[in-house]
């Protein structure tokens, strides 16, 4: 029996029914009744006097209340049992595990590379929390990466895109990413040249906010050029935090907010990613990525072990990572397969102790949301149409797959739509069913302790955004709407729509 805290029991009573304190996921359909009481608990508010019952506790029973320091996204579920907290710490260890290239003394955590980004998932993940930009040429760019791809080539190539069986066409020499970090005796495939140029908005009060629009290319190609018709997207690490409480939101859920042709005529369409699943050989729905290209958080975990760090496991059992036919010295590298981890470099029993710590990374609880500034924040929110995309709620399945995110009322403020951001934000780099200029909707919990895990308030997919209200103003697309209204602030409501945010 899972061992709740008295104010979560008191939330998931009230919230959804007495139901919810069974142990264990429960595989069963809701009843009319009590699909009634979730679709009451997730309706939008309207009533900006008060914070909402249960407000308080985004990640529902597994919010964590630890104190809001630089590790505060590293915290397990709040509703975690003793006995699973061992598998939560084990899986903690091989995060942060630093890997060494073969042949190495030790058989257990060699295998690196033979290109990679980084050595560990936590030197990426900074504290579990966001990456950055490289502050300078000379900075390293280990929480940001440039990913790679090219259109169709041929037929067959079509047919893999069209089929879902692929998201993208790898780059013929460097791959699905450019690894800036090779071990030694190889070059590394490059490293990402980014400069900026600074863009003045006007706010309707006068106020001038500069946007800096990134341009970004390779410097020092280490294996010959690259494809013509290559295409670049940079990514930043995003954070860990609520993870398995995404992947557990009932699809059905996901799907009744889309409206891909905007049939409401509201401007805000939605749309969902379908990508594959490669457990179940089949298309699911997107979920996790940028740009939702990730069906849940375990094939998530392999591909970036695989990609980032050049390790093999069971879903992508390519002991020289993300190298190509085109880098043979890469392919003939030694490697760190060993028969006593599945004949990989990380065995199928390592990945599900990552996927576990990667779903258990507990949500912050609220501060100041009985602050007065913060709810007129959220009333700006609302009324600017930001929650059309950042869906404030919903209740997770009895049945998922861990108990922890049992029919749990979260607060992602995440549709985990694709939506059309404009061309300010457009990569032009297709990924799956989601186009050039669409991008999956972030959560936004947690996101007001940036700065305090991190060091920092750089926002969206490349981090150009140095502050909340820049990641705003660069909102295009589905999102111009919402954008006018926030230019329009007076000086004070805008102050209140920012306070609102960091509270989150």
């Amino acid at each position: 029996m899972l061992k709740f805290r008295t104010a979560c029991i008191v939330v998931v009573l009230l919230a959804i029914g007495p139901a919810a304190l069974a142990a264990g996921p429960i595989a069963e359909q809701r009843t009319p009744e009590e699909a009634a009481r979730v679709a009451a608990v997730t309706a939008p508010t309207e009533d900006f006097s008060r914070p909402e019952p249960f407000e308080a506790l985004p990640g529902g029973a597994a919010t964590t209340r630890a104190p809001a320091n630089a590790n505060a996204f590293s915290q397990p579920s709040a509703n975690m049992s003793f006995e699973r907290e061992l598998d939560f710490k084990i899986g903690n260890g091989l995060f942060k595990r630093l890997w060494v290239s073969s042949p190495s003394s030790t058989t257990s955590a060699d295998g690196l590379g033979p290109v990679f980004n980084a050595r560990s998932c936590q030197r990426c993940h900074l504290k579990d929390g966001r990456g950055h930009p490289p502050a300078s040429p000379e900075d390293s760019a280990i929480s940001m990466f440039l990913r790679l791809s090219i259109p169709p080539q041929d037929d067959e190539q079509r047919v893999l895109i069209a089929s879902g069986r692929a998201a993208v066409i790898p780059e013929p020499t460097y791959g699905t990413q450019l690894q800036d970090q090779a071990v030694r005796g190889l070059k590394a495939e490059g490293r990402m040249a980014l400069h900026y140029v600074e863009v003045p908005v006007t706010l309707a009060d006068g106020t001038v906010v500069s946007l800096r629009r990134p341009a970004y290319g390779i410097a020092d190609p280490g294996y010959g050029p690259l494809h013509p018709e290559v295409m670049l997207s940079p990514r930043v690490a995003p954070p860990m935090i609520g993870l398995g409480l995404l992947e557990a939101v009932p699809e059905e859920d996901i799907l009744r907010g889309a409206d891909p042709d905007d049939s409401d005529g509201d401007g805000v369409s939605g749309r969902a990613n379908r990508v594959w699943d490669n457990a179940a050989d089949r298309l699911a729905l997107g979920r996790f990525g940028w740009k939702a290209g990730e069906p849940d958080v375990l094939q998530q975990s392999i591909h970036a072990i695989n990609g980032d760090i050049g390790i093999s496991t069971p879903g992508a059992p390519a002991a020289a990572g993300d190298c190509t036919r085109n880098q043979p010295a890469c392919l003939d590298a030694p490697d760190g397969n060993s028969p006593h981890l599945d004949g990989l470099e990380a065995s199928a029993e390592m990945l599900q102790l990552i996927a576990f710590y990667s779903r258990n990374l507990a949500v912050p609880a609220r501060r100041h949301l009985d602050d007065p500034q913060v709810l007129a924040g959220k009333q700006v929110f609302y009324a600017s149409g930001c929650a059309a995309c950042h869906r404030p709620k919903f209740v997770t399945r009895r049945d998922s797959l861990g108990e922890e995110q049992s029919f749990q009322l979260i607060w992602p403020y995440s549709d985990l739509l694709l939506h059309d951001m404009g061309e300010g934000l457009a990569d032009h780099r297709p990924e799956g069913q989601a186009s050039g200029r669409e991008w999956r909707t972030a959560p936004l919990w947690g996101i007001g302790l940036t700065e305090t895990v991190n060091g920092h308030t750089q926002f969206l997919h490349d981090g150009r955004a140095r502050n909340l209200l820049e990641a705003i103003l660069w909102h295009g697309g589905e999102a111009e709407a919402a954008r006018r209204k926030v230019v329009a602030l007076d000086g004070e409501r805008r102050a209140a729509l920012l306070a609102f945010l960091r509270s989150l």
